[in-house]
């Protein structure tokens, strides 16, 4: 790890070497990295002074370049960065908050974007990230099977979600499962659905609230769908073919996201392509409560940046309506601007807009550092009670305790500010 992380600075340190003084360097990761620069080239037309050197950074090695290159003292200007991984970046110090340029900005503003998505970029009430694409999960379904069962469309309570179900089982016969929910699926479904039943997931004293009464309803919840057959009990890598099972009818429904209305238009048999659909995800209650997980990415401007002025005027750039829809159409990636839903492309789109219903109706997760291992405790302690047949009051005890242990530096420091705030007054 120790050479891994050496080469990795010596490559940063390369790459920061004779940049000119009017000059950028900006990250950007899998696809997006790859094209970007089309529309970085417009940029550099309307501000001939100012060069955009764009670097495009595998997804798997962007978070420990990142960290490398803070550790190193040789960030880039600007750079794409999963809202999940904001909380640990500003935690090291390493962005600058942006309030001050949003509230001055003729260009952006938090009424543009869908409030649950702009709230992953805020720590402490303060601004670390513009949003620049959105992801959320969505329920895609056979609307050709759901009618079978006698539905025309996806209940949205729980309660009418589970009766479709079990009438899509009754219909597809053994063998065959009315809903897909891999166990090693990140978002874990338990998250999404301990979210709707109003879990916090985490107490703000940095405890675990997984134990506690909302999330347990909705692990219940989940717990049967295996245990009446409805979902099969496998991970994703059991499946061979995802959407050749889901042509086959293996499987009525999946909850995933955005980047499939894409592969399931070139992967599923062209006599399919009328008999799927996409809907927001059902609730507890009702449509109200059915909420789902704001994701995406985000630009952000970094601490060390010399050139902040210009920086922030890329960022303004690319999250201009017109600039949004044109990464739609050369990524796929969902706009986080809402004025870009109204481009044709979108509007006319009628799976696109389950997503931007659902959009509408998306929160967070806890915003600390340490969420992602967390997820991965979630996701563990799942397919212990699903494949074990752990009963879900003992699974949940031993994953509290279990991230509890993860978060007792958090608490830790918590406890020394709040001590440190007390010696101030």
């Amino acid at each position: 790890m120790r050479l891994f992380r050496l080469s990795v600075l010596l490559t940063v340190l390369s790459c920061s070497r004779g940049d000119a003084p009017d000059s950028l360097r900006f990250w950007a990761f899998g696809r997006e990295g790859e094209v970007v620069s089309e529309l970085v080239r417009d940029f550099e037309r309307e501000h001939p002074g100012v060069r955009v050197r764009v670097q495009q950074i595998p997804w798997s090695a962007a978070h420990e370049k990142l960290l490398t290159a803070h550790v190193g003292g040789v960030t880039p200007d600007v750079a794409q960065l999963g809202n999940t991984w904001i909380p640990e970046f500003v935690a090291l110090g390493a962005l600058e908050p942006l309030d001050s340029l949003v509230a001055s900005s003729a260009a952006v503003g938090p009424e543009q974007y869908f409030p649950g998505i702009w709230a992953t970029n805020l720590l402490a009430g303060r601004a670390y990230g513009l949003p620049w694409y959105v992801d959320t999960r969505v329920l895609f379904y056979r609307t050709d099977i759901l009618q079978s069962a006698g539905y025309s469309s996806v209940p949205d309570t729980w309660a009418g979600w589970l009766e479709a179900m079990r009438a899509v089982k009754r219909t597809v016969g053994p063998n065959r499962y009315a809903i897909l929910l891999p166990l090693n699926e990140l978002p874990p479904p338990s998250v999404i659905l301990g979210l709707q039943a109003g879990s916090p997931l985490l107490t703000p004293d940095a405890h675990s609230a997984f134990g506690e009464a909302a999330f347990a309803r909705a692990f219940e919840f989940l717990l049967g769908l295996y245990r009446e057959d409805l979902a099969p009990a496998v991970s994703g890598t059991e499946i061979a073919n995802l959407y050749h099972e889901f042509g086959r009818g293996t499987f009525a429904m999946y909850i995933t996201g955005p980047w499939n209305l894409g592969e399931f238009r070139r992967r599923l048999p062209a006599e399919l392509q009328d008999d799927w659909g996409t809907a927001p995800l059902p609730g507890p209650d009702g449509a109200s409560s059915g909420l789902s997980l704001a994701g995406g990415s985000s630009l952000v401007l970094f601490r060390a940046s010399r050139h902040k002025e210009a920086a922030w005027r890329l960022i303004e750039f690319l999250s201009r309506p017109e600039q949004q829809v044109r990464f739609f159409r050369l990524t796929g990636d969902l706009p986080a601007r809402r004025e870009a839903w109204e481009d044709s492309a979108l509007a006319a789109d009628q799976r696109a807009q389950a997503f931007r219903v659902q959009l509408g109706r998306v929160v967070p997760t806890p915003m600390v550092p340490e969420w992602e291992q967390v997820t991965t405790k979630v996701m563990d302690h799942a397919e212990t009670a699903i494949r074990g047949g752990k009963p879900a009051r003992a699974a949940l005890a031993a994953l509290d305790a279990d991230v509890d242990r993860l978060l007792e530096r958090r608490r830790y420091l918590l406890g020394r500010r709040r001590i440190a705030r007390v010696d101030s007054l």
